[in-house]
């Protein structure tokens, strides 16, 4: 029952039960300092004729065909003549002074040919609409499609906030650093306060480029569900899927055209060979697939073995016999003895069981990640809170002397206690705008909410770290398994055998 167990999983692994369709999403910066041009790129993109008012240079790409579809999406706090392609981008390009501005970030994304023209537009408008115009950014929709069989879109956004007055807001601002008495910091040789640059908006965090990846592939696998469409897509590659399939090479514009003209390209050839090697593979996949039903017939009646009984099985045979250099590892007693122990603690049984409790860990990682970014924010934010209140209770008093001095006087208590003055006052300010007319200031209430967090946090600490290693753990245990398992199917000789007869 060993090699029907295998050849399951085998056929899992190659991924031959269900079709997967094509994903493509890429993210660029539109850039001044690349000499590129946001009017340009909209005028390419559109095949409209848009006149760049920042350097005077007309575009014009109204010859360009294979355009179904342009669309300008705002947000409500965008003026409505933004609605208007040109007014758009040249106010992006007038409000970026800087000869290396960042313009607008491009997505481009294809889009499935199962859907109908009229589907993959509203695809695409309900995918923008949720994840960039409900974050306050305009966005500039153009899809394409000539007819070969490679429909896609250009999704143009802006990379300045707007604020409520319908202005463009700040990409960042400065945050003084400020020294151990409140007062800022003299940079002499900068001959500037020292400062730190805060991004006005989190458009441009590392994780927001997987999280839009991630939501296209949610969004096309649910509009091919609503239409009844069995293929599905993911956003991963194929080595995160674990699928063994080689993916092809990007043409490119040039290529692609010499292809269509039966003209070959080095790339057209490469891709050429790639697909020869996927069919290889799509054909080993069929033929153990037919083992695999052969092997189930002929185990009907018996109970499959468990995960831990097919790789003790495998690891014994392996040390009764000679080994190849590279599997000598997987003999050690102590590495099969954790891997077995695993699963038979955790009563997983198969691949499945393993991949779903390894993503289970990750995703505890991750809301406990969120729970520590939480909880460390309040952390802060009361620090700040108790630290302006005792500032504001310690110079008080000598607020109100300052205030009730009159003259030279006045002025010399001042020069003496700036400092006591200062920081009252900037704690006053702070307070009121935290406590928002309330009058009494709930120091107490704070500190005992920050002492209660303290140990809240370091459990947490002490949960994710444990958790990050363990999961490391696991993850070194699935590697193993699947080694394991791809090792013994080249050196199964009887699988082979029973597949080509079939």
């Amino acid at each position: 029952m060993t090699i029907a167990f295998l050849a399951t999983h085998l056929s899992k692994l190659k991924q031959g039960e269900m079709s997967i369709a094509i994903y493509h999403l890429s993210i660029k910066i539109i850039s001044r300092g690349k000499g590129k041009s946001a009017v340009a790129a909209a005028a390419y993109r559109a095949g409209e004729i848009i006149k760049n008012e920042y350097d005077g240079i007309t575009h014009d790409y109204t010859r360009k065909g294979g355009i179904v579809h342009t669309e300008i999406l705002l947000p409500d706090n965008a003026p409505s003549e933004y609605i208007d392609r040109s007014l758009l981008w040249n106010a992006v390009e007038k409000i970026e002074k800087a000869k290396n501005s960042q313009l607008a970030r491009e997505i481009e994304i294809a889009l499935p040919i199962e859907l109908t023209q009229e589907q993959n537009i509203n695809l695409v408008r309900e995918y923008v609409k949720s994840h960039f115009i409900e974050q306050g950014m305009c966005a500039d929709i153009c899809i394409h499609d000539t007819g070969t069989g490679n429909p896609h879109a250009h999704i143009m956004l802006t990379m300045r906030p707007l604020n409520e007055d319908r202005t463009w807001g700040d990409k960042q601002k400065k945050k003084y650093i400020l020294d151990q008495h409140g007062e800022k910091i003299y940079d002499p040789i900068k001959r500037q306060y020292k400062c730190d640059k805060v991004q006005t908006t989190d458009w441009n965090e590392r994780h927001r480029a997987e999280d839009w990846r991630e939501a296209w592939g949610d969004a096309v696998n649910r509009h091919l569900e609503n239409q009844n469409h069995p293929t599905r897509l993911d956003h991963r590659s194929y080595t995160r899927q674990g699928i063994e399939q080689l993916p092809t090479i990007h043409l490119g514009v040039a290529a692609h055209q010499m292809e269509k003209r039966g003209i070959r390209t080095e790339r057209g050839d490469i891709n050429r060979e790639i697909e020869v090697t996927n069919q290889k593979l799509r054909q080993l996949k069929a033929r153990i697939s037919k083992l695999q039903n052969w092997l189930k017939e002929e185990a009907a009646n018996t109970t499959p073995p468990t995960l831990a009984d097919i790789i003790s099985d495998i690891l014994s045979r392996q040390a009764n016999a000679d080994k190849s250099p590279n599997y000598q590892a997987l003999s050690n007693a102590k590495n099969a003895s954790k891997i077995l122990t695993f699963l038979q603690e955790n009563q997983i049984t198969d691949i499945a069981g393993l991949d779903a409790k390894l993503k289970d860990m990750i995703g505890k990682r991750f809301e406990i990640r969120d729970s520590l970014k939480t909880t460390e924010q309040r952390l802060k934010t009361l620090s700040e809170h108790i630290r302006q209140a005792d500032n504001y209770r310690e110079h008080q008093a000598t607020y109100k002397e300052y205030k009730r001095l009159t003259g030279k006087k006045k002025e010399a208590f001042y020069k003496t206690h700036r400092r006591e003055i200062s920081l009252y006052k900037s704690a006053k300010a702070y307070l009121e705008s935290t406590m928002k007319g309330k009058t009494t200031i709930p120091t107490k209430a704070w500190k005992d909410e920050y002492a209660m967090l303290i140990p809240e946090i370091k459990q947490l600490n002490h949960e994710y770290t444990m958790l990050k290693y363990e999961t490391a753990e696991v993850e070194r245990i699935r590697t193993t398994v699947y080694d394991i398992m791809r090792h013994e199917s080249h050196i199964s000789k009887s699988i082979q055998i029973q597949a080509k007869e079939l």
